[in-house]
């Protein structure tokens, strides 16, 4: 589990803010409780550790591209390194994106200043999954061009 963490917080961020926060669920009630503000996606309770990814907005860079915060960014960042390092390893990780904040805020106690980013189940596959389909690189990467609408 350190290994993957480890990777998460090395993961860049604006201005190296490191506004990431993890919070590593073990306990089965609480990620029962957590079903309901995860659009009902009840398989995320099924996994032995269930990982939220919390931003803090004030330790984040204020002016990323001098339109936003980068708390989202640099939560992202950080979540992709875990899922990543967690893939090495022979575990399983799903993005959840689907969610109510204050829910899932109110949940865990999360103070107002603090942004979940997302939540991903950690644990062995059940089974191998289905291929995921990829966009073709020629249609994704474009060279000394901007991208066609």
């Amino acid at each position: 589990m350190n290994k993957i963490l480890d990777a998460a917080h090395w993961a860049p961020s604006g201005k190296n803010g490191q506004p990431w926060r993890f919070v590593v669920i073990h306990n089965q009630e609480l990620k029962q409780k957590l079903i309901k503000p995860c659009r009902d996606q009840s398989f995320i309770a099924e996994a032995p550790i269930l990982i939220v990814v919390i931003a803090n907005e004030d330790e984040s860079y204020q002016k990323q591209g001098n339109y936003m915060k980068s708390w989202a960014v640099d939560g992202a960042l950080a979540m992709d390194h875990l899922m990543l390092a967690a893939t090495l390893e022979g575990l399983g990780t799903c993005w959840i994106g689907a969610f109510d904040e204050k829910e899932v805020k109110k949940a865990l106690n999360v103070p107002d200043m603090l942004r979940v980013v997302g939540l991903t189940p950690l644990g062995y596959p059940a089974d191998a999954g289905r291929p995921k389909k990829r966009k073709e690189l020629k249609d994704i990467v474009f060279y000394d061009e901007s991208p066609k609408v």
